[in-house]
């Protein structure tokens, strides 16, 4: 199996009989039910609102969230391997609590017996009758699961656990660096802070992180890479905005747009805010935010609240400025158009397996339509900085290249000695592409 199939595999389940809040069991349904609607086709960020895991103690709730994070990261290998260890398809719920527990006999083989005992026992609140078969699979997985395994190492989903046409597409456009790539996408996301130069310096904002144990390096734009993640609470002075949590790669736009004192800025498709926040950091202008979906466009003003910064925050489309331009051109304009994603899959292990080959297409005629849309708010003279956090081409230079042969008035401006940046993913960052554009006089 390459990509889910969006169809459910079965009627719902009833509903389940009542599992200990603190036990492991509880844990491997609630992780078992986010990856079941994954499955027919949800965003896993639907899946988890709908749960409303902000209710349970941060304990149980982190637990739920490694258990489905790793399993959908794995989720190639693990669906091939049960495949072979089930005789006919079971139920989606329960398929999908035998993955988590596969995973976590993967990933924490000594406790094999609990783990086994939970699964079982999580399986029996929705299906009495099938506890004898979750048994019978788990210990049949215990006695030949390397073997299984092995078995399914030619099978490049299972393999690099990517979809196929993933895997084809980077082998592709990265004869050299595919596999790299593939193997950060199925990583544990590092965690990078950006300091608000705002309230202190680098140095500053470095000598807090090291007085409160955090262990950290400052990476050549300024972000400051964890050595291992940390809940925000523990981060010093957070909530009165002195960090941010960005990904170090996200952090080069607003160095990369050099916007100047007085500059309007737009900063289209702006949520959570990040990037905009980045912007008002750096130098002393006047931002609009703008983004189309209403519930993100709250995230915005929540992001700027706390790190204390103003902006016009717009709700509105970025493919139809006649709804909320207001006919002053733009000096500098970020484009963080939508995108697949693909450049930053660790964070998001369901998109793997939701997105579709054909999905790409549909992507880059939508960034073409925001391109095209967005030149005209943008002065003679001024910038945009084209930004996508995916490692496909057709969004990428390819998007760029369409674009400057229709626009003629379009100048490609160096960054940093290159005309595009690709970052893919590795160990200080995920991946980004960037692109700047200058508006002939």
């Amino acid at each position: 199996m390459t990509s889910f199939d969006r169809k459910p595999r079965h009627a719902p389940m009833p509903p389940p009989a009542p599992l200990a809040v603190d036990s492991l069991a509880f844990a491997i349904d609630q992780s078992a039910g986010l990856i079941e609607g994954v499955i027919d086709g949800k965003a896993l960020t639907e899946m988890m609102t709908q749960a409303r895991l902000t209710d349970l103690p941060r304990p149980i709730r982190g637990a739920i969230l490694d258990l489905t994070y790793n399993t959908l990261r794995e989720y190639g290998r693990g669906d091939a391997v049960l495949g072979r260890l089930l005789s006919k398809p079971l139920p989606t719920r329960l398929h999908a609590i035998l993955l988590v527990a596969i995973h976590r006999l993967t990933a924490r083989p000594d406790t094999a017996h609990t783990v086994v005992d939970q699964a079982v026992t999580a399986i029996g609140a929705l299906a009495p009758g099938l506890r004898p078969v979750a048994n019978g699979v788990l210990r049949n997985y215990l006695r030949q699961g390397p073997t299984l395994e092995h078995a399914q190492a030619a099978h490049e989903p299972s393999r690099y656990q990517h979809p196929d046409w993933w895997i084809h597409k980077l082998k592709k456009a990265l004869p050299d660096q595919w596999l790299a790539v593939l193997a950060a996408g199925n990583q544990h996301p590092p965690m990078s802070l950006r300091a608000n130069l705002r309230q202190g310096t680098l140095d500053d904002a470095s000598g807090l992180l090291r007085s409160a144990g955090i262990a950290h390096r400052v990476l050549d734009n300024g972000a400051l890479l964890l050595d291992t993640p940390v809940p925000v609470d523990q981060i010093p002075d957070f909530y009165e905005g002195r960090f941010s949590v960005q990904d170090a790669g996200a952090q080069w736009a607003a160095q990369w747009l050099a916007p100047r004192p007085g500059d309007r800025v737009l900063d289209a498709c702006a949520a959570p805010g990040g990037k905009s926040a980045h912007l008002l950091e750096t130098a002393d202008i006047s931002l609009t935010a703008l983004e189309l979906d209403p519930v993100r466009v709250r995230r915005i003003d929540d992001t700027l609240t706390r790190l204390g910064l103003s902006a016009e925050v717009l709700i509105g489309d970025s493919r139809d400025p006649d709804a909320w331009w207001d006919g002053r051109p733009f000096d500098r304009i970020l484009a963080d158009v939508p995108c697949s994603a693909s450049g930053v899959a660790r964070r998001h292990p369901d998109i793997k397996w939701l997105r579709r080959d054909t999905d790409i297409a549909g992507f880059a005629t939508q960034q073409a339509e925001i391109l095209h849309a967005l030149w005209r708010t943008l002065a003679p003279g001024g910038t945009m900085l084209y930004v996508t956090c995916s490692v496909f081409d057709e969004e990428n230079s390819d998007q760029i290249a369409r674009f400057c042969a229709r626009h003629p008035e379009a100048k490609r401006v160096a960054i940093q000695g290159r005309m595009e940046h690709k970052l893919l993913p590795d160990a200080e960052h995920d991946g980004f592409y960037y692109a700047l554009l200058e508006k002939a006089h």
